[in-house]
């Protein structure tokens, strides 16, 4: 009896996952990756501390997303659209789109030189070709439930982060003192990284992403039956926050894994994810080098339907588009149509030789430069009873959000003063 009473239980938590843990596994994409891995072949365990630091930081931000999307039953972009001025959606859009479309094209460069490692026979460019058709395909033929099953399913692939670091020699000692121990180091360097870990970790896309499918997800889950609102906020408290802690373990193992590996090894800049990958070879064994090119490849089609998506949702929301990843192409032309420029404009980035671990870890620079621009209006929707009624955020919420607020600006403003 207690057998089956807790395979119910399980089943139920599992059932209750949908975009809270989609979005904290798409936060760990080649982007993540490849700025988790330079922060420890850069820093060694040093920011090992960031990633405790994060958990509640992006619970609190994308649990405002969630219960916006909840309670609104609509994407952030309508809400910005409905009430508050046309200038700060414009705003939001010019600061987000560059990002978003860099990132895609930053993730499909990443996966397509872990492809050309794996099978040097056809160029990276070919690689980025067949990934962009593959995505498009998933993305234009299948249904949103199918997708997201998709989705929820290459979450898995992450794991093999969390098992590397288990292959090793380690001193764990060292890891718990750098894990709840801060070290900050004044320098141009130390703060970009950290820009950049907050930057990949609390992206702007994901905020989007979070509150149109926690809209999108009701409608699909409900068909009309009605719900207590008690009780799906109490569902995506608990989404949210699994997803948000699984997307931090697995930030906390790559960053062990290359701070432990390629830092004592005097391996401190990586250029491409393929010499990521090829650097943990000969040091951690080819388990690791397998790990690490699969984990890219996992990632990166998780993360670029959602990044593509993100955007196409925006878009479609401000001009007033049909959208919905369960429509047909032909019900939702302009929406698909906009995912298919995002991805081909993503690729064609491959074309201008950038270092695909460079353009990810400037991607990660630009979000954490842009991300409190946003915080501070997800704050303010949060906060506005006009909108969300008697689901306004908690005092611990606005404590957290203000938290995160704080730290990213003052990390941006930080690396910009050594910049100069």
């Amino acid at each position: 009896m207690q057998k089956k009473a807790f395979g119910s239980q399980l089943s139920n938590f599992f059932k209750k996952l949908g975009p809270g843990l989609i979005t904290g596994a798409s936060d760990d994409d080649p982007s993540g990756i490849a700025t988790y891995s330079q922060a420890g072949a850069q820093l060694g365990l040093s920011t090992l501390w960031m990633s405790l630091l994060t958990f509640p930081l992006m619970a609190a931000i994308q649990g405002m997303c969630a219960r916006i999307g909840l309670v609104t039953t609509q994407g952030l972009t309508v809400t910005l659209k409905e009430h508050y001025p046309k200038p700060v959606l414009y705003i939001m859009l010019l600061f987000s789109f560059p990002a978003i479309t860099f990132n895609i094209g930053a993730d499909i460069q990443g996966m397509g030189a872990v492809c050309n490692m794996m099978c040097p026979v056809v160029p990276v460019s070919g690689f980025c070709i067949l990934i962009t058709g593959l995505l498009m395909f998933i993305i234009i033929r299948y249904s949103y439930r199918k997708i997201a099953m998709i989705l929820k399913w290459l979450c898995v692939s992450l794991l093999l982060y969390v098992i590397v670091p288990f292959m090793l020699k380690l001193n764990w000692k060292e890891v718990l003192y750098h894990t709840f121990v801060p070290e900050i180091r004044w320098t141009k360097d130390f703060f970009s990284i950290i820009v950049a870990v907050l930057g990949t970790t609390i992206s702007p896309y994901l905020f989007f992403w979070q509150t149109t499918m926690e809209a999108e997800d009701q409608q699909h889950a409900q068909k009309g039956i009605m719900v207590d609102k008690r009780i799906l906020l109490a569902d995506m408290k608990t989404d949210v926050n699994f997803g948000m802690l699984f997307s931090c373990v697995v930030m906390f193992f790559i960053i062990l894994t290359t701070g432990a590996v390629l830092h004592p090894a005097a391996i401190y800049q990586i250029d491409t994810v393929d010499q990521a990958a090829k650097a943990l070879e000969p040091l951690a064994g080819r388990f690791a080098y397998i790990a690490f090119a699969l984990g890219v490849l996992g990632t990166g089609l998780l993360a670029i339907p959602v990044l593509a998506g993100a955007q196409s949702y925006m878009l479609a929301e401000t001009f007033g588009w049909e959208a919905g990843l369960d429509k047909k192409f032909a019900e939702a032309r302009p929406f698909y149509i906009s995912i298919v420029v995002s991805l081909l404009v993503g690729v064609s980035l491959d074309f201008f030789n950038v270092s695909p671990i460079q353009a990810l870890l400037y991607t990660a620079i630009a979000y954490g430069l842009t991300a409190p621009i946003m915080i501070v209006l997800i704050m303010h929707i949060g906060n506005n009873k006009k909108i969300m009624r008697q689901y306004t955020n908690s005092l611990l919420s606005n404590f957290l959000g203000a938290l995160t607020l704080l730290l990213m600006t003052g990390a941006a403003i930080a690396m910009i003063w050594f910049l100069f």
